[in-house]
Formats: structure tokens, C-alpha cells, sequence
């Protein structure tokens, strides 16, 4: 699975663009920050490659590994319509 592919599932399970307030990778992990953190698909994000999910309050933290950095760029790319 690519990156492309990879990042569109994780938008997902984060609950859409429209969830996603800010986000930032950080070496093995993507912080989002969510509008409506009811609206995270745990299921969907170990799917599409996370090790973990970890929740405090509307912050988010996916574990993707050492590709954080490559997933969470392509999420931005996504999410600005390139």
C-alpha cells in the first residue's frame, strides 16, 4: 500500500477533512487535533497501518512508525486538494 493510499484511509478514520483541525508529525507518530474526537475509527486506523492510537482529549496520536513523516505530508497534500 502507498503512501497516498495510506494517508486517505487514515483522513478517514480520522472522520473526514472536515474532523481534522491541525496536525504535525513527530518521528514515529501524526498529532491531529480533532473537532469531534466521536467521530475516530480505531478499527479503520489499525487497518490502514497504525500500532497504536492514543486519545487526550481532542488530540490524537496515530503511531505509523518511522513513516509519520511521509504519511502525514501526503495527508496535507490530500487535505489542500493537490
Amino acid at each position: 500500500m502507498g503512501f497516498e493510499e495510506v494517508a486517505g484511509q487514515v483522513i478517514a478514520g480520522l472522520g473526514g477533512k472536515e474532523n481534522i483541525e491541525n496536525m504535525e508529525p513527530c518521528i514515529t507518530r501524526i498529532r491531529v487535533q480533532v473537532a469531534d474526537k466521536a467521530k475516530i475509527d480505531e478499527p479503520a486506523l489499525k487497518a490502514a497501518g497504525a500500532h497504536g492510537v492514543m486519545k487526550m482529549g481532542s488530540a490524537i496520536q496515530v503511531v505509523m512508525g518511522t513513516q509519520s513523516d511521509n504519511i502525514e505530508a501526503e495527508m496535507r497534500r490530500i487535505m489542500e486538494g493537490e
